[in-house]
């Protein structure tokens, strides 16, 4: 897979992607992750990516040009454009499901006080990772990119444990503990000791149904 990302911030993403299994997903070539800088797309000396907004108001407003031209460059017949955007629809597990499927991902970062209302004509889907405002749209670029890019054949070292975790049944993951078998009092449950492998997936299920029941109970319509 193939994920672009049009920033003003390019070095916002070094860290992210420079460690841990983002890395090693794309030391392996599991994924090609290309951080783009908008102004690079601008032909004054300035390098202007942003105005006054028509009609007055707060705040400076991401000019269409820029962004245009980026997709002109960047889009291929098979790119699939994400605008960041907090009036997409909500960010959840489904989705990342959903956006794996694409060769080619590009993600449009927004920052001031918005972008020009014709940047979403560029758009395929927009995308919100919660209900809140956040400084620019790089960090939700970066959620979406670990997201998908964990779901991917061959990024995580254990791929059996993307059957189990929470959201992907519409259940919480189950608890799970390691040694010791006691800490300050609190105690592994027995079943897990068992070594009956039957018993410990009916623990398991019970335990995720239980704790959805109690945290989330509208996963459970």
């Amino acid at each position: 897979m193939q994920i672009d990302v049009l920033t003003l911030f390019p070095d916002m993403f070094k860290g992210v992607l420079g460690e841990s299994i983002l890395k090693r997903a794309q030391e392996k070539k599991k994924i090609k992750i290309d951080i783009y800088n908008l102004r690079d797309w601008t032909h004054d000396k300035r390098r202007t990516v942003d105005d006054k907004p028509y009609g007055g108001g707060p705040g400076m407003v991401l000019k269409p040009e820029p962004v245009f031209l980026a997709c002109d460059d960047l889009c291929k017949k098979n790119t699939h454009v994400i605008l960041l955007c907090p009036q997409g629809r909500p960010f959840k597990q489904a989705t990342a499901e959903g956006l794996k499927k694409y060769k080619h991902l590009l993600l449009i970062c927004g920052h001031y006080e918005g972008f020009d209302e014709r940047i979403r004509s560029l758009a395929h889907r927009e995308i919100s990772i919660g209900d809140y405002i956040l400084t620019c749209g790089e960090i939700p670029a970066m959620v979406i990119i670990d997201a998908v890019a964990r779901l991917i054949p061959g990024v995580l070292g254990e791929e059996d444990s993307l059957r189990s975790e929470s959201f992907t049944n519409d259940l919480l993951e189950y608890p799970h503990y390691t040694r010791p078998r006691s800490y300050r009092n609190m105690q592994v449950p027995a079943v897990l000791l068992s070594g009956d492998h039957q018993r410990i997936e009916k623990w398991r299920f019970s335990q995720s149904v239980k704790r959805t029941r109690s945290k989330r109970k509208d996963l459970l319509g």
